[in-house]
């Protein structure tokens, strides 16, 4: 199914827009991690699960054709990964958030990730772009079980760098409001808030925020409450951060989470450092030596 939004010809209040879900569970089978049950609505799929590292480990690519989110857009995303089951979810190119529309709808997007007991799933799509006068609303929540084990990133880059336009420019409307919850049966171990408004956008420029830097990265990993031993996690830690000391890059341990942060003006720079981290983390955290999709290598 590939359904473009229309082109819009100018302000109106009834123009075009998506509501659209999606809704996947993975479950270790006899055959290894498989797709058991698939719903979609609107143009947000899965064509099906690819295994480049073996059976165990399933790698879906999440695809959205219109390749961007309009005004009145909500898109919501489910995945349950179950029963031992081990599921490497990604994109196949960046999100857009565009200009918002005169009406001013919000343009939203709602992860609800479910982590069964012995199960993995690790989030990682490439980068969120944000177009000046954008409307979004991000959620993500990360439901666990004991036993479960999540890797998550999520990179935003405010405005488009690479051609000059910042999200700090005047005469930009952008509103963001952007979250990260992650709970372990119903107690919640990491809440991550960003609210950007154009009467509160001091945070942009503030030597203590974002430095007039358009691009942040998040990587977050764990819980680390009792693997690895305690020797090996300060190893870790302390290669995790020099890795971050050739960027303006930290490492720290929040909890029993790992979080690793970037920022700069490059999201490629932010997927290239993420994706290091990531390589250190999860043989530790997952005891599976790290394998990039494929996808990003085309």
């Amino acid at each position: 199914m590939n359904l473009p939004v229309q082109p819009l010809t100018g302000p109106q209040v009834d123009a075009p827009y998506w509501n659209a879900h999606l809704d996947l569970t993975l479950r270790k089978t006899a055959r290894g991690t498989k797709l058991v049950h698939k719903n979609h609505k609107g143009p947000l799929y899965v064509q099906k699960p690819f295994y480049p590292e073996g059976p165990d480990c399933a790698h879906l690519y999440l695809l959205h054709p219109p390749g961007g989110m309009v005004s009145g857009d909500q898109l919501t995303i489910r995945v349950e990964s179950v029963e031992q089951a081990h599921v490497l979810v990604t994109t196949p190119g960046a999100g857009r958030v565009y200009r918002a529309r005169p009406d001013g709808l919000l343009q939203q997007q709602t992860i609800e990730l479910v982590i069964g007991k012995q199960s993995a799933l690790e989030w990682m799509p490439l980068e969120t772009i944000l177009f000046p006068s954008s409307k979004a609303r991000l959620e993500t929540r990360v439901n666990m079980s004991d036993s479960s084990t999540f890797i998550g990133w999520d990179i935003v880059s405010l405005g488009l760098p690479a051609n000059g336009i910042r999200l700090n420019d005047e005469d930009q409307q952008t509103t963001l409001k952007q979250g990260l919850k992650i709970y372990c049966d119903g107690r919640l171990l990491l809440n991550e808030r960003l609210k950007l408004t154009p009467d509160n956008n001091d945070v942009l420029n503030a030597s203590a925020g974002y430095r007039q830097l358009p691009v942040h990265g998040l990587l977050v990993a764990g819980p680390f409450s009792s693997v690895p031993p305690e020797g090996e996690a300060e190893a870790l830690m302390t290669q995790l951060q020099t890795l971050c000391d050739e960027h303006m890059a930290g490492a720290s341990k929040n909890g029993e989470f790992i979080t690793v942060r970037y920022l700069g003006s490059c999201s490629e720079k932010a997927r290239l450092l993420l994706t290091e981290a990531w390589k250190l983390l999860r043989p530790a955290l997952m005891q599976r030596p790290a394998c990039a999709p494929r996808i990003w290598a085309t």
